[in-house]
């Protein structure tokens, strides 16, 4: 399954007119994948700061690929040692729409409040959950930028990978100037990713771990992401999923999600 890392938290399973004859192969097998989404998803988000103190959230995330886009639906619980209402309060859903032609869009729905509201792209940058994991990095739009180049061959944790290079376009809405993924070359899958902020920003490293392949799907079963050069970091844990999960695009409509009843 791909949380969207799909916390590429998704991502973890991993059309506009002109972008796929000029993609390697890699990169066209990636956008399959991410075209065919289905799946459901549950697992913990673990922020781990700087002294080494560690806080667990539950998350469970949804994804379907439909109307020429990818959708993702993340459910956040706080953790249990919050009083009840504090709980309520804090618990949270976010819509994430993911289009080829960069019209990305993220709604947050919180409870309580009778219509979603719009995550302002000068807000994509904060991190979720004060997490090094921003909004942004939930949508995972990278390998849909129009420039992808293969810079070079290299070994990554034993795994023998191409070293993709992806440039957004002047149409993407995005605070990276560049994203480089090591992809193991047997699967096409990531191991490792390395997002450069534009303007000389920060660089963040995502690294996956536990790749397994279910129902001809390779997925990681944990990404842990960090600033570099900062102490403190984020594991998106996969605890159970399945990629075919039968879902439909009533189930990603912000009226079902508004007035869905919160779940235990």
């Amino acid at each position: 399954m791909r949380l969207a890392p799909a916390l590429s938290l998704a991502l973890l399973l991993v059309a506009s007119a002109g972008y796929a004859d000029q993609a390697p192969p890699a990169v066209s097998t990636l956008r399959s994948r991410i075209e065919t989404s289905d799946y459901r998803a549950t697992g913990q988000l673990v922020r781990i700061d700087a002294n080494g103190s560690r806080t667990s959230y539950a998350i469970a995330v949804e994804g379907l690929w439909f109307q020429g886009a990818m959708h993702t639906l993340i459910e956040v619980v706080p953790p249990k040692s919050l009083a009840t209402s504090a709980r309520q309060d804090e618990r949270l859903r976010i819509l994430l729409e993911m289009r080829p032609d960069g019209r990305n869009a993220i709604r947050i729905f919180r409870p309580r409040q009778p219509a979603p509201a719009v995550l302002p792209f000068d807000r994509w940058s904060d991190g979720f959950l004060g997490t090094a994991i921003s909004y942004e990095d939930l949508l995972d739009a990278q390998y849909f930028w129009p420039d992808q180049t293969i810079l070079s061959a290299a070994v990554f944790g034993g795994h023998r990978c191409d070293v993709l290079k992806s440039t957004p376009g002047s149409r993407d809405r995005t605070r990276y100037s560049e994203v480089r993924t090591w992809l193991d070359r047997a699967i096409d899958y990531p191991v490792y990713a390395e997002k450069m902020e534009k303007n000389g920003g920060m660089v963040k490293e995502f690294t996956y771990y536990g790749l397994r392949q279910s129902n001809r799907v390779w997925s990681a079963t944990q990404v842990e992401a960090k600033i570099r050069g900062r102490a403190g970091s984020a594991l998106l844990i996969v605890k159970r999923g399945t990629a075919k999960a039968h879902l439909n695009a009533n189930d990603f409509q912000p009226g079902q999600i508004t007035h869905s009843e919160d779940r235990p």
